[in-house]
């Protein structure tokens, strides 16, 4: 009896050991996806309101505690807040830029012409005025900055946001002094446009580096392109006005930006939009163009 009853036993503890294991088989498949049970048959329903092990709609096995994949993070507000959204930046070009530069040329912290173009200039002298004021030093001009600056400055009159030139004007060249000419100094970094001897507008310019100088002499306005671009030197040329062999009076970003700390390749480079474009439409294809010292 005994014998016949360890036999028993063993054989009872053998067909559970085999249960357990098609179990732990069927969880591992049910949690990846797979069916319920080895041979393929279908499992049993589940029970109302118990969390299935059917994949969701994205193939991706449901959480244990039958949670969704939805972030256990909630998104944070938006840190900004109002006065600190950017108003002007780097690379803006408008008339409340040119607006801002004269504000701050009031106060001494701009040393040049408006030009309404905000630049690695610009940015200085907003740092300055930032750190004088207390406010962060961005080098864009938020909403507080603006306000304070329109509480320290008062509103520029017409002559601060376009004065006739930063450099001052020499005495024209007499070759300049009969007809239309476009007459440029390299001695004052002057353009002056003159008619019949008298100073219509002026502005300043720079001229080309020592390995790309600008030719002097008499020419003539050979072609007009308001939008163009240099195959050469991959860069964009607005406002052109072609005066000899490819060398062109033209608007420069750079200019604009960095001032005098730059060059350029041949042309006659102006930094101030606004008055460029008022010349352009004034200046006709054949108007003589004078380069002098």
């Amino acid at each position: 009896m005994k014998r016949s009853s360890s036999v028993i036993r063993r054989a009872v503890l053998a067909a559970a050991a085999v249960a357990l294991a098609a179990g732990c088989t069927a969880q591992a498949a049910g949690s990846g996806g797979g069916s319920g049970s080895p041979s393929g048959s279908a499992s049993a329903p589940a029970a109302s309101g118990a969390p299935t092990d059917a994949p969701t709609e994205d193939g991706k096995a449901p959480s244990p505690s039958g949670a969704t994949d939805a972030p256990t993070e909630t998104p944070s507000a938006s840190s900004e807040t109002p006065g600190t959204k950017v108003l002007m930046g780097d690379g803006d070009e408008s008339e409340q830029v040119r607006e801002l530069q004269a504000r701050l040329r009031q106060l001494d912290h701009f040393d040049r012409a408006p030009t309404g173009f905000y630049g690695t200039m610009t940015a200085g002298s907003v740092k300055a005025f930032q750190r004088k004021q207390g406010l962060p030093r961005t080098g864009s001009v938020d909403g507080a900055t603006w306000q304070a600056l329109l509480g320290a400055s008062r509103k520029p009159t017409a002559d601060e946001l376009k004065p006739s030139t930063t450099n001052e004007l020499d005495t024209p060249d007499p070759r300049c002094t009969t007809g239309r000419v476009l007459c440029i100094s390299k001695e004052s970094r002057t353009l002056a446009w003159m008619i019949d001897g008298k100073v219509v507008s002026s502005m300043d310019v720079r001229f080309g580096s020592e390995n790309t100088p600008t030719r002097e002499g008499v020419f003539a306005v050979e072609r007009k392109v308001r939008q163009d671009w240099s195959r050469l030197y991959h860069t964009p040329m607005p406002l052109s006005m072609y005066f000899s062999r490819g060398q062109a009076v033209h608007y420069s970003s750079d200019f604009a930006a960095r001032g005098y700390n730059g060059g350029s390749h041949g042309c006659v480079n102006v930094r101030d939009r606004a008055k460029l474009t008022t010349l352009f439409d004034q200046v006709k294809v054949g108007d003589k163009v004078v380069v002098h010292w």
